[in-house]
Protein backbone atom coordinates (compact mmCIF):
# COMPACT_ATOMS: atom_id res chain seq x y z
CA UNK A 1 0.00 0.00 0.00
CA UNK A 2 1.36 3.55 -1.10
CA UNK A 3 2.28 6.56 0.76
CA UNK A 4 -1.02 8.16 -0.50
CA UNK A 5 -3.22 5.50 0.21
CA UNK A 6 -2.11 5.42 3.97
CA UNK A 7 -2.74 8.64 4.58
CA UNK A 8 -6.29 9.11 3.31
CA UNK A 9 -6.65 5.47 5.59
CA UNK A 10 -4.94 7.25 8.91
CA UNK A 11 -6.93 10.60 7.97
CA UNK A 12 -10.13 8.65 7.80
CA UNK A 13 -9.93 7.03 10.44
CA UNK A 14 -8.75 10.08 12.54
CA UNK A 15 -12.04 11.40 11.00
CA UNK A 16 -14.22 8.42 12.57
CA UNK A 17 -12.75 8.45 15.88
CA UNK A 18 -13.27 12.36 16.32
CA UNK A 19 -17.15 11.86 15.68
CA UNK A 20 -17.15 8.71 17.06
CA UNK A 21 -15.80 10.88 20.17
CA UNK A 22 -18.34 14.36 19.27
CA UNK A 23 -21.05 11.50 19.70
CA UNK A 24 -20.11 10.74 23.21
CA UNK A 25 -19.23 14.29 24.53
CA UNK A 26 -22.76 15.66 23.59
CA UNK A 27 -24.19 13.07 25.75
CA UNK A 28 -21.65 14.02 29.01
CA UNK A 29 -23.83 16.52 30.80
CA UNK A 30 -22.20 19.19 33.21
CA UNK A 31 -23.58 21.06 35.50
CA UNK A 32 -21.46 24.71 36.22
CA UNK A 33 -21.51 26.31 39.35
CA UNK A 34 -20.90 30.23 39.16
CA UNK A 35 -20.99 32.82 42.08
CA UNK A 36 -21.10 36.77 40.75
CA UNK A 37 -21.45 39.39 43.28
CA UNK A 38 -24.32 41.54 41.16
CA UNK A 39 -27.15 42.10 43.77
CA UNK A 40 -28.05 45.26 44.99
CA UNK A 41 -26.13 45.68 48.55
CA UNK A 42 -27.51 44.22 51.45
CA UNK A 43 -29.54 41.38 49.27
CA UNK A 44 -29.97 37.79 50.36
CA UNK A 45 -28.13 35.68 48.12
CA UNK A 46 -30.28 34.15 45.09
CA UNK A 47 -29.68 30.79 42.70
CA UNK A 48 -30.26 31.50 38.97
CA UNK A 49 -30.24 28.18 37.08
CA UNK A 50 -30.14 29.39 33.64
CA UNK A 51 -30.86 26.61 31.32
CA UNK A 52 -30.24 27.20 27.25
CA UNK A 53 -30.20 25.40 23.83
CA UNK A 54 -32.58 22.04 24.51
CA UNK A 55 -32.97 21.32 21.41
CA UNK A 56 -35.23 18.71 21.93
CA UNK A 57 -37.04 16.00 20.00
CA UNK A 58 -39.60 13.47 21.88
CA UNK A 59 -37.50 10.57 21.44
CA UNK A 60 -34.41 12.21 23.84
CA UNK A 61 -35.21 10.39 27.11
CA UNK A 62 -31.45 10.67 28.54
CA UNK A 63 -31.40 14.39 27.63
CA UNK A 64 -35.29 14.78 28.84
CA UNK A 65 -33.79 12.92 32.47
CA UNK A 66 -30.45 14.87 32.87
CA UNK A 67 -33.07 18.46 32.72
CA UNK A 68 -35.23 16.34 35.36
CA UNK A 69 -32.32 16.42 37.59
CA UNK A 70 -31.56 19.67 37.66
CA UNK A 71 -34.88 20.49 39.89
CA UNK A 72 -32.48 18.28 42.57
CA UNK A 73 -30.34 21.63 42.72
CA UNK A 74 -33.33 23.88 44.46
CA UNK A 75 -32.90 27.09 42.28
CA UNK A 76 -34.68 30.44 43.38
CA UNK A 77 -35.32 31.20 39.72
CA UNK A 78 -35.09 29.56 36.37
CA UNK A 79 -34.23 31.46 33.57
CA UNK A 80 -34.35 29.95 30.06
CA UNK A 81 -32.58 31.82 27.08
CA UNK A 82 -34.17 29.75 23.97
CA UNK A 83 -34.04 27.12 21.67
CA UNK A 84 -36.36 24.81 23.48
CA UNK A 85 -37.77 22.71 20.23
CA UNK A 86 -35.91 21.14 17.76
CA UNK A 87 -39.11 18.19 16.23
CA UNK A 88 -42.88 19.30 15.53
CA UNK A 89 -44.02 17.05 18.55
CA UNK A 90 -41.00 18.23 21.60
CA UNK A 91 -43.72 20.36 23.32
CA UNK A 92 -44.94 18.16 25.79
CA UNK A 93 -40.94 16.36 25.78
CA UNK A 94 -40.28 19.89 27.09
CA UNK A 95 -42.85 19.88 29.47
CA UNK A 96 -41.68 16.59 30.88
CA UNK A 97 -38.23 17.44 30.92
CA UNK A 98 -38.81 20.99 32.98
CA UNK A 99 -41.90 20.05 34.92
CA UNK A 100 -40.23 20.49 38.64
CA UNK A 101 -38.41 23.05 37.26
CA UNK A 102 -42.08 24.98 35.78
CA UNK A 103 -42.62 24.88 39.49
CA UNK A 104 -40.40 27.44 40.22
CA UNK A 105 -40.16 31.26 39.56
CA UNK A 106 -38.78 31.66 35.94
CA UNK A 107 -38.44 33.41 32.68
CA UNK A 108 -37.82 33.05 29.12
CA UNK A 109 -37.18 34.11 25.44
CA UNK A 110 -36.90 32.17 22.23
CA UNK A 111 -34.76 31.62 19.69
CA UNK A 112 -35.30 30.78 15.74
CA UNK A 113 -35.20 27.19 16.31
CA UNK A 114 -38.85 27.95 18.63
CA UNK A 115 -40.12 28.99 15.60
CA UNK A 116 -38.70 26.81 13.11
CA UNK A 117 -37.69 23.49 12.77
CA UNK A 118 -33.91 22.57 12.48
CA UNK A 119 -32.28 21.94 9.07
CA UNK A 120 -29.15 20.23 7.16
CA UNK A 121 -26.93 22.84 7.47
CA UNK A 122 -23.03 23.29 6.05
CA UNK A 123 -20.63 23.53 8.64
CA UNK A 124 -18.51 26.09 6.88
CA UNK A 125 -20.47 28.41 6.94
CA UNK A 126 -20.28 29.29 10.13
CA UNK A 127 -17.30 30.65 9.45
CA UNK A 128 -18.60 33.05 7.28
CA UNK A 129 -19.23 35.90 9.10
CA UNK A 130 -20.90 38.28 6.62
CA UNK A 131 -23.62 35.75 5.66
CA UNK A 132 -27.03 37.09 5.62
CA UNK A 133 -29.13 34.85 8.66
CA UNK A 134 -32.67 33.47 7.07
CA UNK A 135 -35.72 32.43 9.02
CA UNK A 136 -36.53 29.10 7.08
CA UNK A 137 -37.63 25.83 8.05
CA UNK A 138 -41.05 24.07 8.95
CA UNK A 139 -43.26 26.17 11.65
CA UNK A 140 -43.01 24.90 15.08
CA UNK A 141 -45.76 24.78 17.46
CA UNK A 142 -44.01 28.35 19.12
CA UNK A 143 -47.79 29.58 20.76
CA UNK A 144 -48.04 26.00 22.57
CA UNK A 145 -44.62 26.36 24.07
CA UNK A 146 -44.91 29.97 25.42
CA UNK A 147 -48.51 29.06 26.47
CA UNK A 148 -47.67 25.88 28.27
CA UNK A 149 -44.24 28.44 30.32
CA UNK A 150 -46.35 31.40 30.89
CA UNK A 151 -49.27 29.03 32.14
CA UNK A 152 -46.60 28.08 34.54
CA UNK A 153 -45.91 31.22 36.00
CA UNK A 154 -42.83 32.06 33.92
CA UNK A 155 -42.01 35.58 32.72
CA UNK A 156 -42.47 35.79 28.64
CA UNK A 157 -39.29 38.36 28.17
CA UNK A 158 -39.35 37.99 24.29
CA UNK A 159 -39.72 42.12 23.60
CA UNK A 160 -40.92 42.62 27.37
CA UNK A 161 -40.40 43.47 30.98
CA UNK A 162 -41.82 42.42 33.98
CA UNK A 163 -40.81 42.48 37.89
CA UNK A 164 -40.86 39.78 40.61
CA UNK A 165 -39.78 39.99 44.27
CA UNK A 166 -37.21 36.40 45.36
CA UNK A 167 -35.89 36.09 48.87
CA UNK A 168 -36.37 39.75 48.97
CA UNK A 169 -34.61 40.41 46.07
CA UNK A 170 -36.82 42.74 43.43
CA UNK A 171 -35.62 41.77 40.34
CA UNK A 172 -36.72 43.68 37.05
CA UNK A 173 -36.10 41.35 34.07
CA UNK A 174 -36.70 42.54 30.47
CA UNK A 175 -35.71 40.49 27.28
CA UNK A 176 -35.78 40.61 23.71
CA UNK A 177 -36.82 37.61 21.02
CA UNK A 178 -34.44 36.70 18.95
CA UNK A 179 -31.40 38.68 17.59
CA UNK A 180 -30.41 36.23 14.82
CA UNK A 181 -32.99 36.09 13.02
CA UNK A 182 -33.77 39.87 13.28
CA UNK A 183 -36.84 39.35 16.09
CA UNK A 184 -35.40 41.58 18.49
CA UNK A 185 -37.15 45.17 19.68
CA UNK A 186 -35.09 46.44 22.36
CA UNK A 187 -36.55 49.95 21.71
CA UNK A 188 -40.04 48.11 23.02
CA UNK A 189 -38.58 48.05 26.66
CA UNK A 190 -35.67 50.14 26.51
CA UNK A 191 -35.06 52.93 29.48
CA UNK A 192 -33.68 53.21 33.19
CA UNK A 193 -34.53 49.96 35.23
CA UNK A 194 -36.51 50.39 38.52
CA UNK A 195 -34.24 51.72 41.42
CA UNK A 196 -33.33 49.35 43.86
CA UNK A 197 -33.91 46.45 41.88
CA UNK A 198 -31.65 44.10 40.34
CA UNK A 199 -31.72 45.04 36.42
CA UNK A 200 -31.47 41.26 34.40
CA UNK A 201 -31.32 41.15 30.53
CA UNK A 202 -32.22 38.27 28.76
CA UNK A 203 -31.70 37.35 25.15
CA UNK A 204 -30.99 34.56 23.02
CA UNK A 205 -28.36 35.48 20.60
CA UNK A 206 -25.53 37.67 22.27
CA UNK A 207 -25.34 39.91 19.39
CA UNK A 208 -23.49 43.04 20.12
CA UNK A 209 -26.46 45.63 19.40
CA UNK A 210 -28.24 44.05 21.66
CA UNK A 211 -26.22 43.78 24.25
CA UNK A 212 -24.75 47.46 24.12
CA UNK A 213 -28.63 48.24 24.91
CA UNK A 214 -28.50 46.34 27.86
CA UNK A 215 -24.93 48.11 28.76
CA UNK A 216 -26.77 51.57 28.01
CA UNK A 217 -29.33 50.99 30.45
CA UNK A 218 -27.32 49.89 33.33
CA UNK A 219 -28.31 46.24 33.10
CA UNK A 220 -26.62 44.34 36.02
CA UNK A 221 -26.36 41.44 34.43
CA UNK A 222 -27.17 39.36 31.12
CA UNK A 223 -28.25 36.22 30.20
CA UNK A 224 -27.90 34.61 26.87
CA UNK A 225 -27.45 31.20 24.80
CA UNK A 226 -27.16 30.57 21.62
CA UNK A 227 -23.76 29.54 20.52
CA UNK A 228 -23.43 26.28 21.77
CA UNK A 229 -19.92 27.94 23.06
CA UNK A 230 -18.44 26.86 19.53
CA UNK A 231 -19.72 23.15 20.13
CA UNK A 232 -16.95 22.26 18.25
CA UNK A 233 -13.49 23.45 20.09
CA UNK A 234 -9.80 23.26 19.92
CA UNK A 235 -8.22 22.11 23.37
CA UNK A 236 -6.58 24.65 24.61
CA UNK A 237 -7.79 27.39 22.49
CA UNK A 238 -11.76 27.12 22.58
CA UNK A 239 -14.09 28.42 20.14
CA UNK A 240 -13.71 28.56 16.28
CA UNK A 241 -17.20 30.56 16.10
CA UNK A 242 -19.91 31.68 17.83
CA UNK A 243 -22.41 31.97 15.17
CA UNK A 244 -23.07 35.65 16.19
CA UNK A 245 -20.60 38.59 16.01
CA UNK A 246 -19.66 38.19 19.74
CA UNK A 247 -16.10 37.67 20.21
CA UNK A 248 -15.18 33.41 20.04
CA UNK A 249 -13.29 34.08 23.80
CA UNK A 250 -16.70 35.20 24.96
CA UNK A 251 -18.91 31.92 22.97
CA UNK A 252 -19.65 30.64 27.10
CA UNK A 253 -19.31 30.91 30.59
CA UNK A 254 -19.18 34.72 32.32
CA UNK A 255 -17.23 37.84 30.47
CA UNK A 256 -17.60 41.32 30.57
CA UNK A 257 -19.25 43.69 27.70
CA UNK A 258 -18.50 46.99 26.87
CA UNK A 259 -16.61 49.78 28.59
CA UNK A 260 -18.74 49.81 31.33
CA UNK A 261 -17.46 46.00 31.53
CA UNK A 262 -21.18 44.77 31.99
CA UNK A 263 -21.41 41.17 33.74
CA UNK A 264 -22.48 38.35 31.59
CA UNK A 265 -22.73 34.72 31.40
CA UNK A 266 -23.18 32.83 27.64
CA UNK A 267 -24.48 29.22 28.22
CA UNK A 268 -22.84 26.54 25.82
CA UNK A 269 -26.25 24.98 25.86
CA UNK A 270 -27.77 21.78 26.58
CA UNK A 271 -28.29 20.10 22.92
CA UNK A 272 -27.69 20.58 19.49
CA UNK A 273 -29.18 20.10 16.31
CA UNK A 274 -30.30 16.79 15.76
CA UNK A 275 -28.39 17.34 12.01
CA UNK A 276 -25.03 18.00 14.11
CA UNK A 277 -25.14 15.98 17.31
CA UNK A 278 -21.35 16.18 18.39
CA UNK A 279 -19.36 18.20 20.73
CA UNK A 280 -16.02 18.29 20.90
CA UNK A 281 -14.34 20.45 23.78
CA UNK A 282 -17.71 21.77 24.44
CA UNK A 283 -19.90 19.83 27.17
CA UNK A 284 -23.61 20.31 27.15
CA UNK A 285 -24.23 22.11 30.54
CA UNK A 286 -26.88 24.23 32.27
CA UNK A 287 -25.25 26.94 35.46
CA UNK A 288 -26.08 27.15 38.68
CA UNK A 289 -25.68 30.91 39.65
CA UNK A 290 -25.34 32.45 43.08
CA UNK A 291 -25.88 35.84 43.16
CA UNK A 292 -24.50 37.81 45.78
CA UNK A 293 -24.47 41.01 47.23
CA UNK A 294 -22.24 43.64 45.26
CA UNK A 295 -20.76 45.00 48.52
Amino acid sequence: MGFLANSLLSFGAAGLGTTAYGLVEAQAFTTRHLELKVLPPGSSDLRVLHLSDLHLTPAQTRKINCIKSLAKLEPDFVVGTGDFLAHQLAVPAVVEAMDELMNIPGAFVLGSNDYFAPQVKNPFMYFDKNRKVQAAGDPLPTSDLVEQLTDAGWLDLNNKQGSISINGVKIHARGTDDPHIRKDDYASVAGAFDNNSFALGVTHAPYKRVLQSFATDSADLVLAGHTHGGQVCLPFYGALVTNCDLPQNQAKGYSEFGESKMPMHVSAGVGTSPYAPIRIACRPEATLLTLTANR
